[in-house]
């Protein structure tokens, strides 16, 4: 019982961390674009060490550290808190913090502290009290006065709170700021930095990456490059793709089955892409290679530690080409960064490669190993909260919206959503499939939440009342195709829920006489492959094959998955009669001829005849 309650603590403390990085994120990567044309701007026209230097556009430089950024955290902060009046409220009470903490106390532009941090905190605040306001005045504004009271409360709290942080919250903010510089910059001064990846490696594969990064780094780091070094290392830290990089060529090179088959494209995502959520399975399948990532990501910063090698502003996302973008013109930081980096990632791969070269356990496929590692690291919850939830097709009934939730919103979620939203068109359903922060996430009607697994605990709360799917990996889950299967056969339930109709296709066949094939129109016979059946449908081909070839017969057979076959009436799918209502629920054009026995049938010979 003790341990049930301890690991019950855990898993509320871990998700207490995960909304906590998520409420910072959400503040920090909407605004990502703006922070990358700063720091575009300062690599460029920086006068006179930039790329092309420029005084007149420099001067855009000092106004956008001190003033737009700031402002933007806190007015997304407002407004996520609550909405416009929030954020207008925000923006109010942070201008008396970055004039009281930053202009006024150190005079010019060149010389204010950025009150980032300060803007994080002011913003949410701001956006909390004016919430608390109208929550109070709700239903006791005497009809035609709605607008004069809106207009002035925000005028009004927006006034107050911009004094109480020119006076009170801009010096609190001004020293909590310098501890956590003095803090990194004494890490940094001693070679100890590298060891914020012994944190950050575990927690990026959980993600509690972000209430480290969002919260700490990038504001640290942006004031660390708006001095006179112009980079900062912390930029780095969780971007860095050697160690994600290692793990997967040594897969590539050492996996086994799907593993090593998925690995190369996931190597493209991953480095390019800078998608590095790619890479969380296959560490999943084997949790003992995060000493790997751990071991890649020190001498990774380390390296640039020793180089002192950094970046001008944020890179998101965590591609080697944000990364070149975000570099200074120094030819020895490029150098150093691609030192790093490579350190990085050929230290992860031996690692890895040892680790999976002495692995003698039984190949096994990503998805179903990401799964078992998940429910592993989640001992304590229910299956609901690791695995998509058991619904019947009859649930999905008023589903018209589809939305994947990830952590910020971006990256994986999109390319989920992506491949989603194709099968979706593919399928003829009208459903809209979008992404969002899962702090972001609603519970509106309709909804479908596709989440993965750790977040799934998470969309319980935002969205109780939605229907919730969890998912290993949102690039590489089959869990979509049942999805799409469970849509189509919605539209086959009665209005009562209480038995699914029988239709009929247009164009499918049920019975072995062959009485309603079209055989002049069929160019290849499948045979749907299954899982735990394989043997079975490659004998029944090849036994088709043979009758085909002694006939100098042309027409293909193949044996394939079942969300593989292409949906046209040129294809002749053969099945069992057990596995017709599936392959009738997923298709409609194709031709169906049901036997009883795959192999032991004599409907070969009679299709052999009528077969072109």
């Amino acid at each position: 019982m003790e341990n049930s309650a301890t690991k019950s603590s855990q898993k509320t403390l871990r998700v207490k961390v995960q909304n906590f990085g998520s409420f910072l994120s959400s503040m920090v990567m909407p605004n990502i674009g703006a922070f990358i044309a700063w720091g575009l701007i300062t690599a460029i026209f920086l006068y006179p060490k930039g790329w092309f230097p420029n005084e007149k556009i420099a001067s855009l430089i000092g106004p956008m550290k001190v003033y737009l950024l700031p402002m933007l955290l806190s007015y997304t902060g407002g407004q996520l808190v609550d909405d416009t009046r929030g954020a207008v409220t925000a923006i109010i009470a942070t201008m008396g913090l970055i004039i009281g903490g930053g202009v006024a106390a150190n005079g010019a532009l060149d010389n204010a502290t950025p009150m980032f941090i300060g803007a994080m905190v002011m913003g949410p605040f701001a956006g909390w009290c004016i919430k608390k306001f109208d929550n109070l005045v709700d239903g006791k504004i005497k009809s035609g006065f709605e607008m004069l009271v809106n207009n002035f409360s925000i005028g009004i709290i927006g006034m107050i709170l911009a004094i109480l942080g020119f006076y009170a919250i801009a010096p609190v903010m001004n020293a909590i700021t310098n501890v956590l510089k003095d803090g990194i910059d004494w890490l940094i001064n001693r070679n100890l930095i590298p060891l914020m990846n012994i944190i950050i490696e575990p927690a990026k594969v959980l993600f509690l990456n972000n209430a480290i990064n969002q919260g700490i780094m990038t504001p640290i780091g942006i004031q660390q490059a708006s001095g006179a070094a112009g980079k900062s290392i912390l930029f780095l830290l969780e971007p860095d793709p050697g160690p994600g990089l290692g793990i997967l060529l040594a897969y590539a090179l050492f996996g086994k089955g799907e593993a090593k088959a998925s690995a190369p494209s996931a190597i493209i995502i991953h480095f390019l892409g800078g998608i590095h959520e790619i890479y969380f399975p296959y560490i999943l399948m084997k949790p003992i290679l995060i000493l790997a990532t751990i071991a890649g990501g020190v001498t990774g910063t380390l390296t640039f530690s020793l180089l002192h090698v950094g970046l001008q502003a944020p890179p998101s996302p965590g591609s080697i080409i944000s990364i070149f973008m975000m570099s200074t013109k120094s030819p020895a930081n490029y150098i150093g960064i691609v030192i790093g980096v490579t350190l990085a990632t050929l230290v992860s791969f031996l690692i890895s490669a040892v680790i999976l070269k002495r692995d003698k356990s039984v190949t096994q496929d990503l998805t179903s190993a990401s799964a078992a590692m998940n429910q592993m690291k989640n001992q304590g919850t229910t299956n609901d909260e690791i695995s998509e939830d058991a619904v019947e097709p009859g649930e999905y009934k008023d589903v018209d919206k589809i939305i994947f939730a990830c952590d910020a919103g971006m990256g994986s979620s999109a390319m989920g959503a992506s491949l989603l939203r194709d099968k979706v068109k593919k399928a003829g359903l009208n459903l809209s499939v979008t992404n969002v922060a899962i702090s972001k996430l609603k519970d509106e009607p309709g909804l479908l939440v596709v989440t993965q697994n750790e977040l799934a605990e998470r969309a319980a709360e935002k969205a109780p009342h939605a229907l919730r799917i969890a998912v290993d990996n949102f690039l590489n889950s089959p869990k979509y195709e049942e999805i799409i299967m469970n849509l189509k056969l919605r539209d086959q339930v009665e209005p009562d829920n209480s038995k699914v109709q029988k239709v009929e296709p247009q164009v499918n066949a049920e019975v072995e006489d062959l009485s309603t094939i079209k055989p002049d129109k069929i160019k290849q016979v499948i045979f749907i492959r299954h899982d735990q059946h394989v043997g079975t449908s490659t004998m029944a081909r090849s036994l088709l094959k043979d009758k085909l070839n002694a006939a100098d017969k042309k027409t293909g057979v193949v044996s394939v998955a079942i969300q593989d076959i292409d949906d046209v009436d040129s294809n002749l799918a053969i099945v069992t009669k057990t596995a017709l209502s599936n392959v009738k629920s997923r298709y409609s054009n194709i031709q169906i001829l049901a036997v009883d026995d795959l192999i032991n049938t004599n409907v070969y010979d009679d299709l052999v005849e009528k077969l072109q």
